[in-house]
């Protein structure tokens, strides 16, 4: 039989599903979602507070969220932390298809600015089919960029996997600087020759600051 605890928690959980049934997932804020996502908490914490402590971890931006993060929460465990994950990740599959086509590069940057401000290098990679049609956007690293941290093998790997025609490469400089390095320089021909190799195009490298963007040419 549930003790006392377990039945307020369950009733609390009711009411983010009721709202949600009632006036749509928008109504909610991201800790009735995340709660809705989690199901329960554990016997210290219940869900909502579990809830507000993911988001605390991740200074309220969920958007980089990972598996190892999630774990370093207590009263987080695998179960959770891919309920989470999977959660993340198809909406972020489904959230850029809304941009139908890549015609120019300003149709990648709506995709990618909420990595202008970070204070470290995020590398991504945007898979497209050959239709142009964005297929994922993946953060392939974190940290200092360079030709050694840069493989091939980490950035086309999920772009085999998805059966991409093509990649749009994209990383930020929090120096604010948009002049691509010599290191810039070669990650992007590094990466071009492999994809020859691939059969996968790479299509554009963009280094992107808080005032702009630009790309490289190798």
């Amino acid at each position: 039989m549930r003790d006392m605890s377990e039945m307020k928690e369950l009733h609390c959980m009711d009411r983010p599903r009721e709202k949600l049934m009632k006036t749509g997932s928008k109504s909610l804020s991201d800790i009735e979602l995340l709660s809705i996502l989690l199901g329960k908490g554990t016997q210290k914490k219940d869900v909502f507070k579990l809830s507000k402590e993911i988001m605390d971890v991740h200074d309220n931006d969920l958007r980089n969220i990972t598996i190892d993060s999630l774990l370093q929460i207590d009263g987080i465990g695998p179960a959770k932390a891919c309920n989470i994950i999977a959660g993340f990740e198809l909406a972020r599959r489904y959230n850029g298809r809304k941009i139908s086509t890549i015609k120019c590069p300003e149709d990648i940057i709506p995709l990618v600015s909420h990595i202008r401000d970070k204070k470290q290098e995020y590398f991504l990679c945007i898979t497209l089919n050959g239709a142009n049609e964005v297929i994922s956007n993946r953060i392939v690293t974190v940290g200092l960029l360079n030709s050694s941290q840069i493989h091939p093998r980490e950035v086309f790997a999920d772009a085999i996997s998805d059966r991409a025609a093509s990649v749009v490469l994209v990383h930020n400089h929090p120096s604010g600087n948009l002049e691509p390095s010599d290191e810039d320089r070669e990650i992007t021909r590094q990466m071009k020759n492999a994809g020859r190799l691939l059969g996968i195009k790479v299509l554009d490298h963009l280094i992107l600051t808080e005032d702009g963007y630009c790309t490289i040419e190798d």
